[in-house]
């Protein structure tokens, strides 16, 4: 079984294959006993928001994993989907800007997500 530190990671591959924006991740280790991680995304319309959560849900299936709770999925304006130690939050844009995650958890330790250095950009 994956490790809840490879877990995260790919829930932000995932995200990012869908043109995910702004991934982050926030430890919530140490604040909160909901889970180890919280991975927070922007999508820029409902289908895309639609199309980033079952991306995530599809990969992680293939990798064994289940979501224990899948939330929002039918408005696609906030959908949630909880694998235990990490949950995913997929936003449109002006949600996300609304409930802000990052400041309402403000004192947990936060990193944002980066593409591995060997992917290179191509024209």
């Amino acid at each position: 079984m994956t490790t809840e530190k490879s877990l995260k990671q790919m829930i932000a591959e995932a995200a990012s294959d869908k043109k995910a924006q702004d991934i982050v991740f926030i430890d919530m280790q140490n604040v909160s006993l909901v889970a180890d991680y919280f991975i927070i995304c922007s999508g820029t319309s409902v289908p895309q928001v639609k199309a980033i959560a079952d991306n995530i849900e599809e990969k992680l299936q293939e990798a064994g994993h289940q979501a224990i709770h899948r939330e929002g999925y039918r408005e696609g304006r906030w959908v949630l989907l909880d694998y235990g130690t990490c949950v995913a939050h997929i936003f449109l844009t002006e949600e996300r800007e609304f409930y802000h995650l990052e400041r309402l958890w403000g004192d947990a330790p936060q990193e944002v997500y980066e593409e591995e250095a060997s992917l290179i950009w191509k024209k």
